[in-house]
């Protein structure tokens, strides 16, 4: 099996941390969306990171796609995100506010970085900003301080799109210790566990 994409972009961590919590062993091809967009799109049209080709040869592309692939192929009866019912539809309403930050945050940074200083529209970076702040403070009013994760007193697909989401915050300049301290917390203590700290990127 092998994971393409960097773990610097948390869709491609998303899938790295949901592997190695399910024990699977994998490949990963560093190639950044930016500067191997050719090689990238031999795997995914669109030149888009993560993608994943099975061991059959079959690729599977966008990183909600394939999580959801994982659960249902190695998650037995407790896959990281429920099968079914209320518990399903809490974790997914937890990631869907995660990744859409880490949408956001990643549009503010772009036209940031990538647009010409005249054409900047700041009204629109701080908007996608706010949709960040917004997305991680409902969050992080759901964390319990005395539950080891986020739902279900387990691992789940929720904890992992939180960390990659916090993560993305920080690095755009968002203090998530002041903002969403639960929050931070919790992503402290999930980078201390295996299947965080072995996707953890190279320092740049």
């Amino acid at each position: 099996m092998m994971l393409i994409g960097v773990n610097r972009s948390p869709y491609t961590r998303r899938v790295a941390i949901t592997l190695q919590a399910y024990d699977v062993a994998f490949e990963q091809r560093d190639l950044s969306g930016f500067a191997d967009r050719a090689e990238v799109r031999a795997s995914n049209p669109l030149g888009r990171i993560p993608a994943l080709v099975l061991d059959s040869g079959e690729t599977l592309i966008d990183s909600g796609a394939i999580v959801d692939h994982l659960d249902e192929t190695y998650g037995g009866d407790r896959p990281l995100t429920p099968a079914a019912g209320a518990d399903r539809r809490a974790v997914l309403k937890v990631a869907a506010l995660m990744m859409g930050a880490c949408d956001k945050g990643l549009q503010a940074a772009y036209t940031r970085n990538h647009t010409p200083a005249e054409k900047i529209h700041q009204p629109w970076i701080d908007d996608c900003n706010a949709q960040v702040t917004n997305a991680l403070a409902a969050v992080d009013a759901m964390i319990d301080p005395s539950a080891p994760y986020l739902l279900l007193g387990r691992l789940t697909q929720a904890d992992i799109a939180a960390f990659v989401a916090e993560r993305l915050a920080r690095g755009i300049g968002l203090d998530t210790d002041a903002a969403m301290p639960r929050l931070r917390t919790l992503t402290r203590k999930l980078a201390t566990e295996f299947p965080f700290s072995s996707t953890e990127p190279p320092a740049t």
